[in-house]
């Protein structure tokens, strides 16, 4: 399967923080080290992606298993 030109694939994830607060918001968690452990990464990836390292693949997976948030909409806030 070819994936549309509109899909996600390759599209810049550069918003790291502003998903990051929103899950921090919605979810009403009091800080990164508490959202680190809530989607069972270190503190110390969180303080990355914050600091601009890039939204891995695994980082959305855990994102979406633990918290609920579909892919896509992950995808859409990191932009």
């Amino acid at each position: 399967m070819v994936p549309s030109p509109t899909s996600h694939q390759g599209a810049e994830l550069t918003n790291v923080p502003k998903l990051l607060d929103t899950l921090r918001e919605r979810f009403q968690i009091k800080s990164d080290a508490a959202l680190a452990r809530e989607l069972e990464v270190s503190p110390a990836q969180i303080s990355k992606m914050r600091a601009g390292s890039a939204l891995g693949p695994s980082t959305i997976l855990s994102i979406h298993e633990h918290l609920g948030v579909p892919v896509k909409e992950i995808r859409e806030l990191a932009q």
